[in-house]
């Protein structure tokens, strides 16, 4: 009779920051390899601080699921950064493989965090050019983020929030 698989356990001092990053936000890996897990799954922690946003990106092959525990974020995706909607604390969100988004925080003082599944064991970051899409795309839903901090604070109050100037881009 072969051992039971053992439960593990590992604490926020052990999450690794060393996972493949995309600029704008950070991300932790807590069930990785790097933690000595033995899994087909990618676990971890994501991170956009307030005012700032993701380069546009996907995740290659993997799916994503996302839990939003605290904050809120404008996620923008699709081929030419068509699709947009806002993901709260308490929101679940499912990301289909090869999907090109972004991330905007915008919010002047909260961060939005958020817990990570991917469907690999080996986490998969395809980071895209800004120009990927069109520049009527997410310009148009998030200009403050368009602008690199540079717009009006204004153009964010359809969000509930201003964007920090000096954090976006």
């Amino acid at each position: 009779m072969s051992p039971s698989p053992a439960i593990r356990i590992v604490s926020a001092a052990d999450f690794d920051s060393g996972t493949a990053q995309t600029p704008g936000s950070e991300r932790l890996a807590a069930i990785s390899a790097a933690q000595n897990v033995d899994t087909q799954l990618w676990g971890g922690l994501f991170k956009v601080e307030p005012g700032a946003r993701t380069g546009i990106h996907h995740h290659g092959e993997q799916e994503t699921i996302t839990f939003v525990l605290e904050g809120e974020s404008l996620v923008i995706w699709g081929n030419q950064g068509e699709f947009s909607a806002t993901a709260r604390a308490g929101d679940f969100i499912h990301v289909p493989a090869r999907l090109p988004h972004m991330e905007i925080n915008p919010s002047r003082t909260l961060p939005f965090r958020w817990v990570v599944v991917r469907s690999t064991a080996t986490p998969i970051v395809v980071n895209l050019p800004d120009d990927t899409w069109p520049a009527t795309a997410w310009h148009k839903v998030a200009p403050q983020a368009a602008s690199n901090g540079r717009g009006p604070a204004s153009a964010w109050s359809r969000f509930g929030a201003e964007v920090a100037h000096d954090k976006v881009g």
